[in-house]
């Protein structure tokens, strides 16, 4: 489902409501669902490059030392590991949340009894009385927050907007409460890597029993990271990605790899090397021999590289995340050899 945009927001709530029946009803009735950290809800943000700033609300994403490019991409994680599709962090102030439900129960449109529960809730002591403004300074209303992809498991973060007095932890039976731990798997999700397309030697054409050297830009595969905070309470996580190694796939059996597993491990911050001249007999650390002609055709040689991805955050917070990889097809043709004949 493609990310909902503001302007668009009004109607294809009313269809996520009717489609998904286990959704929060008072999150819908806000049209309110964040979009991967974008502040929502009574919330204000402003852009800057890369950085989006809150001012009360949402995780904020730093992704200036991101991988970059048109062919830059996500991370696939090598286990069954996703990141959080929803998540709670804060989002109201006791006057933005009054600003945001008042309007609602006034409408009418979310039915007398829902209405009634919710004034019980928010004004009436139930237990939060008159939206907690007694506190206002000393505490955000939470509220979730959906991928803007709406992956499986989008709707799973069902909870009314509650309170947390700064300083405390998020109560301990909420899910996926934003802490550093939550923030770096946010922050992973973020994470973009440049193109896998390697350099090959021959170039334009190789050919059959020919080694031909594969390589990648250095300059291209270094660390990048994508750090992620909630400022209004003092959180943040980085997760940096560290290529470890370029596996290459020939695109047909009738192939050898270099080396023989077809993984090209990092080695002195390189992966694999570029061909020089007079390394024509050879063998190459990374690459690839066919054994047999493209014909008219090519091959499509598949390259992925693995990134290592380790986390650091808030009072010394750190650890490993699953690895991620990432790749990218390219055709190549394989020539026979013509011999001569005098």
């Amino acid at each position: 489902m493609p990310a909902i945009r503001n302007s668009a927001r009004g109607a294809t709530v009313v269809t996520l409501v009717c489609a998904a029946v286990f959704a929060s009803q008072s999150a819908f009735a806000r049209g309110e669902y964040g979009h991967n950290g974008d502040a929502e809800g009574g919330t204000d943000a402003k852009v800057n490059g890369d950085t989006v700033a809150v001012t009360a609300g949402g995780v904020v994403f730093d992704r200036s030392k991101n991988g970059s490019g048109n062919a830059a991409g996500a991370l696939t994680s090598s286990t069954s590991w996703t990141p959080p599709s929803c998540w709670y962090a804060p989002k109201y102030t006791p006057e933005q949340l009054q600003k945001a439900m008042e309007p609602v129960w006034e409408a009418g449109s979310t039915g007398y009894e829902w209405d009634a529960k919710q004034r019980d809730r928010y004004v009436n002591g139930k237990p939060y009385k008159d939206f907690n403004k007694d506190k206002t300074g000393k505490g955000y209303f939470w509220d979730s927050f959906v991928d803007k992809d709406f992956p499986p498991g989008w709707d799973a973060c069902t909870e009314e907007p509650f309170w947390v007095d700064q300083g405390n932890p998020p109560p301990a039976d909420i899910q996926n409460a934003v802490t550093p731990d939550i923030l770096a798997e946010l922050a992973y999700a973020e994470i973009r890597v440049p193109s896998t397309k390697v350099t090959l030697a021959p170039a334009a054409a190789t050919k059959v029993n020919l080694p031909t050297w594969a390589w990648l830009d250095v300059a291209d595969f270094k660390p990048v990271s994508v750090t992620a905070s909630v400022p209004v309470i003092g959180i943040t996580a980085t997760a940096t990605a560290r290529p470890v190694s370029l596996r290459i796939e020939p695109g047909t059996k009738d192939a050898v790899t270099y080396p023989a597993s077809g993984v090209c491990e990092v080695n002195d911050d390189r992966i694999g090397e570029p061909y020089a001249k007079g390394k024509a007999d050879q063998t190459p650390p990374c690459g690839v021999r066919y054994l047999r002609s493209s014909g008219n055709g090519t091959y499509p040689l598949q390259a992925t590289v693995t990134w290592e991805i380790d986390w650091t955050g808030t009072g010394g917070a750190g650890g490993e995340l699953p690895d991620g990889t990432f790749g990218a097809t390219q055709d190549v043709v394989v020539q026979e050899i013509q011999a001569v004949n005098r």
